[in-house]
């Protein structure tokens, strides 16, 4: 196995830990992200609760696909995502530290999705 080939399979393997972490922690009704998607939405706490659970499901059904066969244009929505929910954390009060220590949620799906070749898509 070349050392690209190492390289992918590492970050895939990052990609798809942390969206299946997430991705649990949301279909268990996490109670801090519940609160911020009721506080960022203004969802009430049953319609915030159902947003969380399909998210969850989303997010593990990702981290199944990075593995088996990631896709570019899903990669670049793995980025956004990752972005997005390292950004949450400032927007409801967090430190700014919360938001950068989370840097490796987007930048690991960017990484893939610029090491994996197009004709693989």
């Amino acid at each position: 196995m070349t050392n690209e080939k190492k390289l992918e399979w590492i970050l895939k393997i990052g990609v798809a830990g942390e969206f299946l972490g997430h991705g649990v922690f949301a279909v268990l009704g996490k109670a801090d992200w519940i609160k911020w998607t009721e506080q960022l939405t203004g969802f009430d706490t049953a319609t915030a609760t159902t947003f969380m659970f399909i998210v969850g499901v989303i997010d593990i059904l990702l981290a199944i696909l990075v593995l088996v066969k990631p896709i570019k244009p899903v990669l670049l929505w793995m980025a956004f995502w990752g972005f997005w929910t390292a950004l949450v954390r400032p927007l409801v009060g967090m430190p700014i530290w919360d938001f950068i220590e989370r840097f490796a949620n987007w930048a690991a799906p960017l990484a893939l999705y610029f090491l994996i070749p197009k004709k693989n898509n």
